[in-house]
């Protein structure tokens, strides 16, 4: 394990200044979207051991830099159609904890910006709980609830790319709420009541506009991308991110060249047959299945780690920040940040392998001109605003 790790480090530091790596270890790494418990759930395994597979484990997460993340939990299309998703919610959370605790040395819960900066001194990781996915079709409010009180602190409200009966997705085969509606605005303002950071990935245009109306704390889009460089409806276009931007909110760039380059995202499409987000075919078998059939049927989704492409079409980190440049031209730099998605299906621009090549972000922010208050802001600094803002304002 030495001998691997030892290449690893002697890899990174030979495309990486000493500058861009003091500059990343003295920052606030703050990732926005990070997936770190679904394979533990279907496939056995510990958070704390390096494996040799998919993009993260704390072993990765530490040699990376991280020092804090949105520990995500997902839930998959499979299981609404049975309406297991609260119970999927639950198992998810639980198990997430009982991760995190059985690595009480390497990594902590964050229930607030606080418990961020009180970890971090401890040099553990801060997780905060973020799910990605309905965590009840019908936007229970006793659920979520329920769910705030097992530690959960940042909410899609969507439910990914299904329909649920209260916040519309950009990318359901249905719509029905309209965007947001009466139920959904009174989940924003229990979320804004509880101190729960809203997240708009995956919602559908109307959506984000109507959540930025009634919300009365700023909004993260965690994982995104710009329509002006891949018109497809995960990505959101100009004006959407001047209004997050008004409001105070914070977009987080997905690491994946699908999002950011219409060539490649052309090429993955026509690789699987289908958009990414495409969930048309999910429905009558699940139905009628037990949870443990689904899981079976799921289990082989992770670790999601994007696909094989020809090296001459992925991007390169220095182009993939293109996008990052268009946002600070449109909002200003305090309201960019990373939200990787690492292990929930990206294809990182080249050279980054997975979690551990973070340092290259800060290296190529360098290279382009980046003051170093700005890219403490991209790397961290943003993201714990607004969860400070958000987790510990006076109720």
């Amino acid at each position: 394990m030495l001998f691997p790790l030892l290449m690893s480090v002697l890899t990174l530091h030979a495309q990486t200044s000493p500058r861009a790596l003091q500059i990343h270890k003295d920052a606030l790494v703050f990732d926005a979207h990070l997936h770190m418990i679904n394979r533990q759930l279907y496939n056995g395994g510990d958070i704390g051991v390096r494996v040799s597979d998919g993009q993260v484990d704390l072993p990765r997460a530490k040699e990376g830099g991280l020092d804090a993340m949105f520990f995500t939990v997902y839930i998959t299309e499979q299981y609404y159609p049975a309406r297991y998703e609260t119970k999927q919610a639950i198992r998810l959370l639980d198990l997430a904890v009982q991760q995190i605790e059985r690595n009480r040395d390497k990594i902590g819960l964050a229930l607030n910006a606080s418990d961020i900066l009180r970890l971090n001194k401890q040099g553990k990781i801060a997780a905060m709980l973020d799910l990605e996915g309905g965590f009840d079709l019908d936007g229970d409010l006793g659920v979520l609830r329920a769910l705030y009180g097992m530690g959960l602190r940042v909410a899609q409200l969507p439910a990914h790319n299904w329909a649920n009966e209260f916040a519309d997705s950009c990318c359901s085969a249905v719509q029905k709420a309209g965007g947001l509606n009466e139920h959904g605005r009174a989940v924003v303002k229990e979320m804004n009541r509880l101190g729960m950071v809203i997240n708009i990935s995956h919602a559908s245009d109307k959506t984000i506009e109507q959540v930025l109306e009634v919300s009365s704390d700023p909004v993260m889009a965690t994982h995104h991308g710009l329509r002006s460089f891949n018109d497809i409806p995960r990505t959101l276009p100009d004006d959407l991110v001047k209004k997050i931007a008004a409001k105070g909110g914070v977009i987080g760039f997905h690491i994946g060249c699908e999002f950011h380059d219409r060539r490649f995202f052309d090429y993955r499409t026509k690789q699987a047959g289908r958009p990414f987000w495409d969930t048309k075919e999910i429905g009558k078998k699940e139905s009628q299945m037990t949870i443990a059939e689904i899981d079976k049927r799921v289990a082989r989704m992770f670790p999601s780690v994007g696909i094989k492409a020809p090296e001459d079409i992925k991007l390169t980190v220095d182009e993939w920040f293109r996008v990052v440049d268009r946002v600070i031209e449109l909002a200003g730099e305090d309201h960019v940040a990373l939200g990787s998605d690492f292990d929930g299906g990206p294809t990182p621009p080249k050279p980054i392998r997975d979690i551990r090549d973070l340092p290259l972000l800060t290296e190529a922010m360098l290279k382009r001109g980046y003051s170093e208050a700005r890219i403490r802001k991209f790397l961290g600094g943003n993201t714990l605003r607004v969860v400070r803002q958000v987790t510990e304002k006076k109720k």
